[in-house]
């Protein structure tokens, strides 16, 4: 057997390394405005995904992912990366920073349609979006409910692993009444407004939302903004429900005891409690039903001190049960 020379064993191996590197090299995706202010996303190799991001963060394997053109006529900090199927191979960051379009402000990120997908793949958001819209088209709800996880938990129909941790309460209050259930894990203000602009509440009529949300933005967000967010939703669903009635609840509080995200949504529900009367909507603040007279939330409750068990749920539903009579004309 003839041995090759070591140079030129050398010099194949490097060859084929670089050659395998090259193989799985990904472009950055192409980003593109109209005069409209529609931005759009494209990958020039097959069988790929784009994730993005708004925020100025860096798009990672968890990021948003783009599943439609993203409208920033008011500007924005767009990155963005082309990822294999599996995401484990990325493309450098491509990055556009755009101005305001005339006539247009730049707007508080609560506001600006998102998608999300922080948890993947525990919890894909894009499948559940997808089931649950088909779902709510199927089944066209009586009653909708609308928020992120605490509402998501509540009940209804199962598209994951994750336990529905009032279902009991959900059946008995809920289920007789067609109910829907469009509450979302980690969403913010922003990725509901997504999920109500693209087809999520498409062809159905109930006579009543029941929503909440706001408290995932309250770690990096302030009161006014998240209030815009909530009253941006509202818009959204009196624009595309003009016949459903809005029960809005008040934020939730969260944390064992008082603290400072306490009162910032103290602060939230004091701006979105002006909502009440307009828009179709009737607002109520139950959140001190699940707190003790020192201001204590027990694990009893909600064990983490933010999402509720069935007893939790169960205070929800007999709080807000007299207007949801009301409202639903029973």
């Amino acid at each position: 057997m003839t041995c090759r020379p070591l140079l030129a064993t050398l010099a194949i191996f490097c060859f084929g390394f670089v050659r395998a590197q090259t193989a799985v090299q990904l472009a950055p995706p192409a980003i593109q405005r109209d005069d409209k202010g529609v931005v759009t996303l494209k990958s020039e190799s097959p069988d790929t995904t784009i994730l993005y991001t708004l925020d100025g963060a860096d798009p990672i394997a968890k990021s948003n992912p783009y599943l439609a053109p993203i409208e920033l006529a008011c500007g924005g900090d767009l990155k963005a990366r082309t990822f294999s199927a599996d995401r484990k191979t990325m493309s450098e960051v491509a990055q556009t920073t755009f101005e305001p379009l005339a006539g247009h402000k730049a707007l508080p990120s609560t506001v600006v349609p998102v998608t999300q997908d922080r948890s993947w793949p525990q919890y894909d958001w894009q499948k559940r979006y997808e089931f649950t819209s088909a779902a709510v088209k199927k089944s066209k709800p009586q009653i909708l409910f609308i928020g992120d996880s605490i509402t998501h938990f509540f009940g209804g129909e199962q598209f994951d692993k994750y336990v529905l941790r009032g279902q009991q309460t959900w059946g008995e209050f809920y289920a007789p009444r067609n109910a829907g259930n469009l509450g979302f894990g980690w969403d913010k203000t922003e990725n509901v407004l997504w999920r109500l602009q693209h087809g999520s509440i498409d062809g159905i009529s109930p006579k009543l939302i029941v929503m909440m949300i706001g408290t995932n933005n309250t770690g990096t967000c302030s009161a006014p903004d998240i209030a815009a967010g909530i009253e941006a939703i509202v818009l959204e669903l009196e624009k595309r429900l003009p016949q459903s009635k809005i029960l809005l609840l008040g934020i939730f509080p969260r944390g064992e005891k008082p603290n400072p995200q306490r009162e910032k949504i103290a602060e939230i529900n004091q701006i979105i409690a002006k909502l009440d009367g307009t828009h179709h909507v009737t607002f109520l603040d139950i959140g001190a039903k699940f707190l003790t007279p020192d201001g204590l939330i027990t694990k009893d409750i909600m064990p983490d001190f933010l999402h509720p068990n069935e007893k939790g749920y169960r205070i929800w539903a007999e709080a807000i049960e007299p207007t949801v009579k009301k409202l639903m004309g029973e």
